[in-house]
């Protein structure tokens, strides 16, 4: 009877929390990638007519994002169809917002979803499953310690980049963890096989981020594996190529290989050709790059120190379990994939808004893995403490839950009102050119001082039905 209604609080408590985070970036500026990426601007025109490089691969073209299809088309499909499903009930202006804060705690759900999968080691969601979502949803942060731990970007362009993709990629490894948890190979049937495939191809043409995690992961997979099946075969490789199962390693090799496809035709992106700093100074500036995340603001180092907490508790007070010992060798492991993945992060090419290479959204895959880790070792300890300890404990996890969500405060940072009022501006005017007397971007990344270089925002704000027909603009750069 005590804990008959401790289901619906929990629901109750991340639908607040997944709304939280939609009125928060509803109250977002749309970022300056929008317009170019959704019109499309002629520079993102071809990567959308040739989804897997064919020009970079056989005449060596330079282009925007070649890589780069998925991304771009999903933008392009959701920003050509959502608002004008939403305008039927909203004005034009209203639509746009509403439908980046619908993607966004869209994303969210979705990203809470896979770290419980993984953290719960449950497909179905049960009270284990939601209470490990309940410890994660605080972690969020959209405002507050964004800038450190920000998974949901408060530019839509990168929640389609970096955060989506990745909750993809964890739904692609899911049936291989599931089955390396449960002592078991993993043999796919025909319509996993083929949803799998599809999803690796998606996966692979999404930008650089996922080639990188893939490389380190699929090398690690590769080399436990073997590892493993040269000590239970008595060290006999014939042995070990009979044990392999080619199914589940067919499609790990395949998407191994359109990844490092990927990571080739990456080279012919136009934006990487204008790299001025050589490849020692970006391993130089890895350290400061680590010290502005993890410890200028104190947010992410608690969450490290909270796990390599847990896995001590885990260790001293609770007796050796296989389970047990599965989580500190994860912590493990975790630690083993942090630095690859880091070390690889240079040999991304370097770009002067992430002028230190390591940043929130270059090292998400971490944060992610930092955060199903976090939630598996708080459950366990939580289902296995006896008596007051757990009581002691659960109370510590609250005072947690309640820093982060407390600091996730949107009331003292920026808003969309003046860049709505822009739009107000412009959705009146009469003329083809408009003087707006606002300063806030309006579709870009600073204000745009001149009629010539507003051309695709104006023709973008027309489509959407904001303006009537294309209204240039120009804004005073002081």
């Amino acid at each position: 009877m005590k804990t008959r209604y401790l289901l619906p609080l929990l629901l109750l408590f991340v639908a607040l929390d997944l709304g939280y985070t939609g009125w928060q970036n509803y109250r977002m500026p749309l970022d300056g990638d929008l317009a170019y990426i959704v019109l499309p601007a002629p520079d993102c025109r071809p990567v959308l007519s040739d989804p897997f490089g064919w020009a970079a691969l056989t005449r060596h073209e330079l282009y925007t994002a070649p890589n780069r299809f998925f991304a771009h088309a999903a933008m392009v499909v959701y920003f050509k169809t959502v608002p004008f499903g939403l305008q039927k009930f909203l004005l034009p202006i209203t639509s746009v917002y509403v439908a980046c804060g619908l993607f966004s705690a869209a994303v969210q759900a979705l990203v809470l979803y896979v770290l419980a999968l993984y953290a719960s080691g449950r497909a179905r969601p049960g009270r284990r499953f939601w209470l490990t979502v309940a410890v994660l949803v605080p972690l969020f942060q959209s405002a507050g310690y964004h800038n450190q731990m920000g998974i949901i970007d408060n530019a839509i362009t990168y929640t389609f980049f970096y955060a989506f993709p990745l909750a993809l990629l964890g739904l692609f490894y899911w049936p291989f963890y599931r089955a390396a948890q449960d002592g078991e190979a993993f043999r796919p049937r025909w319509w996993q096989v083929g949803l799998l495939a599809g999803l690796a191809v998606v996966l692979s043409f999404n930008g650089p981020i996922i080639p990188g995690v893939v490389a380190v992961l699929q090398t690690g997979i590769c080399l436990h594996w073997l590892g493993r099946q040269w000590r239970a075969t008595g060290g006999s490789w014939r042995a070990v190529a009979q044990r392999v199962p080619w199914a589940a390693f067919g499609l790990l090799l395949l998407l191994g290989a359109l990844c490092l496809y990927s990571l080739y035709i990456g080279q012919f992106e136009l934006e990487s050709r204008d790299i001025t700093i050589p490849l020692a100074e970006r391993y130089r500036r890895l350290p400061t790059g680590l010290n502005e995340t993890f410890f200028r603001r104190p947010a992410l180092a608690i969450l490290l120190g909270v796990v390599l907490l847990n896995t001590l508790l885990i260790g001293r007070l609770l007796p050796a379990t296989p389970e047990s010992r599965r989580l500190r060798q994860l912590l493990g492991w975790l630690a083993l994939f942090a630095v690859a993945y880091m070390l690889l992060l240079p040999l991304g090419g370097y770009r002067a808004y992430r002028p230190d290479i390591i940043r929130r959204d270059s090292i998400m895959p971490v944060l992610l893995g930092l955060m199903a880790l976090y939630g598996a070792t708080t459950y366990y300890l939580a289902a296995h403490l006896p008596g007051r300890r757990r009581l002691g404990f659960l109370g510590w996890v609250a005072a947690l839950s309640v820093f982060y969500t407390v600091s996730d405060n949107t009331w003292r940072y920026p808003t969309n009102a003046c860049q709505r009022e822009a739009l107000e501006t412009l959705a009146h005017a009469t003329t083809p050119t408009v003087a707006l007397p606002q300063t806030c971007p309006v579709l870009a990344w600073a204000p745009i001082p001149t009629y010539a270089e507003s051309d695709i925002q104006a023709q973008l704000l027309a489509y959407w039905n904001i303006t009537r027909g294309k209204r240039q603009l120009q804004q005073p750069t002081e």
